[in-house]
């Protein structure tokens, strides 16, 4: 029996190349293995905007909080949600 991914957030901003490119390293994820992704648009909340306003696209764990900055490719998303 495989354990769920935990569930996890994408901060990213509408118009985001490398946010659509972020999401298409995910997908995969998402359709393979039941990954649960929020998409969050920091543009909506003065504080994620001040905090991600320069980092978009990350990928955040919701159990851990732990996130992952960009560039990630799938083998680092596979790391990133098994620890």
């Amino acid at each position: 029996d495989r354990l769920m991914p935990p569930e996890c957030q994408l901060f990213s901003t509408p118009g985001c190349p490398l946010c659509e490119v972020a999401e298409a390293v995910l997908l995969p994820f998402a359709i393979e293995h039941g990954l649960l992704i929020e998409l969050v648009d920091i543009c909506e909340d003065e504080q994620l905007l001040e905090r991600y306003e320069l980092r978009v696209p990350v990928l955040r764990r919701a159990d851990t909080g732990d996130e992952l900055e960009w560039p990630f490719d799938a083998p680092q998303v596979a790391s990133f949600l098994s620890r």
